[in-house]
């Protein structure tokens, strides 16, 4: 199973694409959209939109997970995020890739079992399950990855189901159309 996480964002928009299979993660690709602040707005939007369509193309992910807003402090950026974070659904939408929201809590819960965690815990959980030698840059790109690797460990059943008709599985683990 192929999932690409989204960290939302205007100025920075993060994504890591993972793959899930038996049990294991692997990262296939990670980085950011960065948009430039002296474009008009409209142009950062869709360059976010054409970016994410990039990436939907160049790794046909089979699900997208996108961090839900959350705005405790910084209510000026609330519109402007939930404006591009728009532009990320439509893209996930316009190719036919279901979307899944985590909150913050969900994230850090997931991912390293304790929904207060501070970030560089879950920042060092997240490279300690895909096993890189280092912790993903920018802090974008490493939210992204905790974002995809919090729906696979909150898929549980749904993950299970599509794994099993990708892999003409029953349920039970047993072979379709075998005794």
């Amino acid at each position: 199973m192929k999932i690409i996480g989204i960290d939302p964002g205007y100025a920075i928009v993060g994504y890591g694409v993972i793959e899930y299979s038996a049990g294991c993660y692997s990262p296939i690709e990670y980085g950011a959209i960065v948009t430039e602040a002296s474009q008009p707005f409209p142009q950062r939007l869709q360059h976010i939109y054409h970016e994410m369509v990039s990436l939907i193309i160049r790794h046909d992910p089979e699900e997208m997970a996108i961090e839900k807003l959350y705005f405790q402090n910084n209510h000026t950026t609330a519109i402007p995020v939930a404006e591009a974070r728009g532009v990320l659904l439509l893209a996930a939408q316009m190719n036919q890739i279901p979307i899944s929201e985590y909150t913050p809590l969900q994230v850090k819960q997931a991912v390293t079992g304790y929904g207060q965690a501070k970030k560089p815990q879950v920042m060092e959980m997240t490279r300690r399950l895909l096993k890189l030698k280092q912790i993903p840059k920018p802090d974008d790109a490493a939210d992204a990855l905790a974002i995809a690797i919090c729906h696979v460990q909150s898929s549980g059943t749904r993950l299970k189901d599509l794994l099993n008709r990708r892999n003409k599985m029953d349920p039970y683990g047993r072979g379709v159309g075998t005794l």
